[in-house]
């Protein structure tokens, strides 16, 4: 009778979860697939899946299944399609071409900076590739930061869409311009377009701001390095998050260009370029620094943008670096729970800029005509008020809001929207306020090398990070031990531009451990003399 009891019981555990289960609705055959790979999340996969389908049908006549491929942040997605190219492209080299593979080959096929003297069958595997129709079996590219879609594009895995040819009307200053505040909107050679504004910002927590006797305005990214934030302040890993490496990145940049304007001021008759070259040299210190005291005062570096808004709004953090939309959406439906306005969403002035999440069509892709519309879709009218019309408004989505900001500067010129939509005050491209304007040739060249520099001072060497900055602020903070705390030699703008892009670019991987190590050994030891300091000044 036990045993008979124990089985009914295991049974029972095994079969309650399939039984209660919620009903799912069967997806009914369709006549034409397609495949997206994404970081977006379920809302987003959610509406556009929704809205497609019917635009698709009313265009086509035809039904069409969207099979979303999610695995994570677009750092997972870029590992993935470069896996995927090799083995697709090593099968078309061996078989199709009846070559053989090599290292030479693997290395030079994806490599969009070929140098010229390279070897002639690297070169021929370059040419080869960018000749081929090979695929990953997927059709789409959807979201994330620019920077990975044009390294996706040098690489040649991002092929020329149509739609430059059949709405060239979409792609001008008055709609879709090709950049704004010096930030690419759209790829020239058709490979990638820019679908949605994101920018960044602090979200913050009255109630926790108020419980560290601290004021509620936290209106500028230098506010989060304060000395009463120390363990309140959720932030990301910017090598697992493009989209916050890219917050970091405007706030270095911001540095940049408020340096420019003092070196201004003080030498009028020196010339321009060499005030610029100092000033961002001497911005790129001042951002560094700022970013360590941050990391100083962090709670934790998470692998997920999402999670430090709703850290924020829980309480668990007082403050905390994220993404517009996700933080103006914890704000939203934290005032909906509670009736009471204890969440807020900032944009530091000037602090950052509107950069885009693109969409791309793959090479190789499998169902490219249901791709090609899909683009089309999503740069429409109809699908871009997805992005932040209302729940239920006419055009808007079913059940979720996404908060989001189209790109489509005719988006905004609609006065009769402005009801209808999530975000009726938000203008992106309203040129009289205060902006960052972003200048590529300063950061974009060692935007890698900055988050892996962000990581190595902040992440890897947190705990002697932390330990350093709380002996620094019992003692006053003395400046011999901010000195030794802030000591960024190592990691100066020339270095970032030859030792460590060297190292990053090597191709033995190993090089960058090595790297890892030997700096993040330099920055434990001097953050370890900066508590010295620090505690023999106290006595």
């Amino acid at each position: 009778m036990k045993r008979a009891l124990l089985i009914l019981a295991l049974l029972t555990v095994v079969a309650l979860p399939f039984l209660l289960r919620p009903v799912r609705q069967v997806l009914a055959h369709a006549d034409d697939t397609l495949v997206i790979i994404t970081p977006h999340n379920e809302a987003i996969r959610h509406e556009y899946t929704q809205g497609f389908r019917r635009w698709y049908q009313q265009r086509t006549g035809r039904t069409v299944a969207v099979d979303w491929r999610v695995i994570g942040g677009t750092s997972e997605i870029a590992r993935f399609l470069e896996s995927e190219y090799v083995s697709s492209f090593q099968n078309h080299w061996t078989k199709a071409l009846g070559r053989e593979w090599s290292i030479d080959v693997q290395a030079a096929f994806a490599n969009g900076r070929l140098a010229k003297d390279a070897s002639p069958a690297a070169q021929e595997a370059r040419k080869a590739f960018l000749a081929s129709d090979v695929s990953c079996g997927i059709d789409l590219f959807f979201g994330g930061g620019s920077f990975d879609f044009i390294r996706q594009a040098q690489a040649g895995r991002l092929v020329e869409s149509r739609i430059l040819q059949t709405h060239p009307e979409w792609f001008t200053d008055a709609v879709i311009p090709q950049t704004y505040a010096g930030e690419p909107y759209w790829d020239k050679q058709g490979r990638w377009f820019g679908n949605v504004l994101s920018s960044y910002g602090i979200i913050s927590n009255d109630d926790s701001l108020a419980r560290l006797g601290l004021p509620t305005a936290i209106r500028r990214w230098d506010d989060l390095t304060a000395p009463a934030l120390i363990g309140e302040v959720a932030l990301c890993d910017p090598t697992k998050s493009s989209s916050i490496a890219k917050a970091f990145e405007n706030m270095i940049q911001q540095k940049m260009q408020q340096r420019l304007a003092v070196l201004r001021a003080a030498s009028p008759g020196v010339p321009p370029k060499q005030l610029e070259a100092r000033a961002v040299r001497e911005g790129w210190i001042d951002g560094l620094r700022m970013l360590q005291l941050m990391g100083a005062n962090a709670r934790y570096f998470t692998d997920s943008s999402m999670k430090p808004p709703i850290d924020v709004s829980q309480g668990n953090s007082a403050v905390g670096v994220c993404i517009d939309f996700y933080g103006r959406y914890e704000a939203e439906a934290a005032q909906r729970h509670s009736g009471t306005v204890r969440l807020h969403f900032l944009t530091p002035a000037g602090g950052a800029v509107s950069s885009v999440d693109p969409i791309a069509l793959l090479r190789g892709a499998p169902h490219r005509e249901a791709a090609e519309l899909f683009i089309e879709y999503s740069l429409s009218m109809e699908g871009q008020k997805l992005w932040n019309f209302r729940v239920g408004e006419p055009g808007g989505p079913e059940r979720f809001a996404l908060r989001r900001l189209p790109v489509r500067r005719d988006f905004y010129t609609h006065e009769e929207w402005k009801t209808r939509r999530s975000d009726p005050d938000a203008e992106p491209f309203d040129d009289g306020h205060d902006q960052l304007v972003y200048r590529p040739e300063w950061t974009g060249g060692i935007f890698r090398e900055m988050a892996f520099v962000i990581r190595v001072m902040c992440l890897d060497t947190h705990p002697e990070l932390a330990a350093a900055w709380r002996d620094i602020i019992r003692a006053g903070q003395p400046s011999a031990a901010l000195a030794a705390l802030g000591d960024l030699s190592m990691v100066s703008y020339d270095q970032m531009g030859t030792r460590i892009k060297q190292a990053l670019n090597s191709k033995n991987k190993v090089d960058e451990i090595k790297l890892a190590n030997e700096l993040a050994n330099q920055f434990r030891h001097q953050y370890l003399k900066a508590g010295e300091l620090a505690r023999a000044a106290k006595r």
